[in-house]
């Protein structure tokens, strides 16, 4: 059930049997969610929080016009709101983009989880930190990255944190989005992504079709998104 959690722990630190059975102890069920779900509401008191088994979630945040900006894209094996553990209520809301899968994992367990297993607490703690520096890098985007510059950085960061999980190969992954999503991403009118879309894809670079992202030259991608994968803390440590 939690296979890609264990695979996203695993590849930046060690994860012993005794540690992988505690974690896996957390669960107390797991929920199928429907495309375009809000799961968790801005405001609203926690007392749990939900992995990402299966699907896209996102984190995003509305105006009052009803137009909304995605401030993450949370993939399988991902916590979508652990932060609320200590939080108690979130600031922004969760999304299900696809049909999800979600395990929940009770507060309560998680604080016994923190006390008896102080390595795992440093590792989720870890893990938030690393949810905020990839809110950083997308600030970064937003700010001051150019439309084609931006949907290049998301596309080789989404390569790197499906890869992680065994969800990408070096041809590409799936990503069964619309344009809207991505323009929600991206800050872009759904317009300005078609163009921009349409950019990389005669540039020989990346091609976004029927849900499928196809790497036609890496290389090519990570210049013009002037990706540097070291925001995502990718070396294995003991922490």
């Amino acid at each position: 059930m939690i296979e890609a959690h264990l695979l996203k722990l695993r590849a930046r630190d060690e994860v012993s049997p005794e540690e992988e059975g505690a974690i896996r102890g957390l669960f107390t069920e797991t929920r199928e969610v429907p495309a375009d779900r809000t799961i968790v509401r801005a405001g609203e008191e926690l007392s749990v929080s939900l992995l990402l088994i299966e699907g896209l979630l996102c984190r995003y945040k509305d105006l009052r016009d009803g137009s909304r900006q995605i401030s993450e894209l949370h993939v399988a094996g991902d916590f979508a709101d652990l932060h609320g553990f200590t939080l108690k209520r979130l600031d922004h809301s969760v999304l299900a983009l696809t049909r999800c899968r979600i395990a929940v994992a009770p507060h309560e367990r998680l604080k016994a989880l923190t006390r008896e297993h102080p390595h795992l607490a440093r590792l989720y703690w870890f893990g938030t930190n690393l949810d905020a520096a990839i809110h950083r890098e997308w600030m970064l985007s937003l700010g001051r990255r150019s439309a084609l510059s931006r949907a290049a950085h998301l596309f080789c960061e989404l390569h790197v944190r499906l890869g992680l999980v065994g969800l990408a190969d070096d041809a590409g992954y799936a990503l069964p989005l619309t344009q809207t999503d991505l323009a929600e991403c991206l800050g872009l009118t759904p317009v300005h992504v078609n163009r921009t879309l349409k950019e990389l894809r005669e540039g020989g670079l990346v091609e976004f079709r029927g849900g499928r992202v196809t790497i036609a030259n890496l290389d090519g991608l990570r210049r013009v998104g002037e990706f540097d994968d070291s925001y995502l803390y990718l070396e294995r440590r003991t922490r």
